[in-house]
């Protein structure tokens, strides 16, 4: 029987849920328990909400590559989870976080078949299937697509140094900044034309954006990454940093946030 994935990852959405109320405040959610596989530290509300994820998928053959814990199994699919992007929105309360979860049927970006990302403030579902399209709350994205013109750029993955060292290369390309906090809910806010483009300021990770690249690409919009190297859609699906991302709502805007961030 085949895996019903969208069943799977409601049901984990409805997991953290349970975890997001038994530690309600950021007394509860910041306390650093453990050093991640990912390379940031895990705090409480982190690994809780791991903890019931890996719960949920624990029974499924596939290999499961997640922030805290690293890879584990050895599946022939892979699932790559992201179980609180935007941590720190969630730790102080701010209502802009999300479960990100991507599956694939080999090791790369352009192996991504299957999306869902759920924003735990908005209580929007974000879906995407390869070759099928991308959609919100069940529905088919709309008509709005990102303006050709930049008029709202998100900058994600930010310290205080580096929105003060980037923001200038963008003076006269984007018209005002949005800095919110978690990479995979810009990349379906972009995917559902909210934003114009979205970059990072450091090199993200898989589990950041395995899952909203795909509804960006469904959406026939641009994503790359801003450094070089191998191509986005062969991007290792592990937990190793190696390169900037850039979206937007074309392959020409793309690469002007691309000349911005390399400025």
């Amino acid at each position: 029987m085949a895996t019903d994935w969208l069943a799977l990852c409601r049901g984990a959405a409805e997991d953290v849920r349970v975890v997001l109320a038994e530690l309600p405040t950021r007394a509860e959610r910041e306390p650093v328990v453990a050093h991640g596989e990912g390379g940031d530290d895990t705090t409480a509300i982190d690994a809780a909400a791991e903890r019931v994820i890996l719960a949920r998928f624990a029974d499924v053959d596939a290999s499961i590559v997640s922030e805290e814990v690293g890879e584990r199994g050895s599946g022939g699919m892979r699932v790559v989870i992201d179980p609180i992007d935007g941590s720190l929105n969630a730790k102080r309360g701010i209502p802009f976080f999300a479960l990100s979860i991507a599956v694939a049927v080999g090791a790369t970006m352009g192996d991504v078949e299957f999306a869902f990302v759920h924003d735990f403030g908005s209580g929007e579902e974000w879906t995407a299937r390869r070759g099928e399209g991308a959609f919100l709350n069940g529905e088919p994205l709309g008509p709005q697509l990102p303006k050709e013109r930049i008029e709202l750029l998100a900058f994600e993955a930010t310290l205080t140094r580096e929105v003060a060292e980037k923001a200038a290369a963008f003076n006269g390309l984007a018209h005002r900044f949005r800095i919110m906090g978690s990479l995979a809910i810009s990349l379906c806010h972009l995917a559902a034309g909210r934003l114009d483009a979205v970059c990072s300021l450091k090199p993200y990770r898989s589990v950041d954006v395995a899952a909203g690249q795909l509804l960006v690409r469904e959406r026939g919009l641009a994503v790359a990454n801003a450094d070089g190297g191998d191509s986005f859609s062969d991007a290792p699906l592990d937990l190793v940093p190696r390169s900037r991302i850039a979206a937007a709502g074309t392959d020409d805007v793309c690469r002007q946030v691309i000349a911005a961030l390399s400025a």
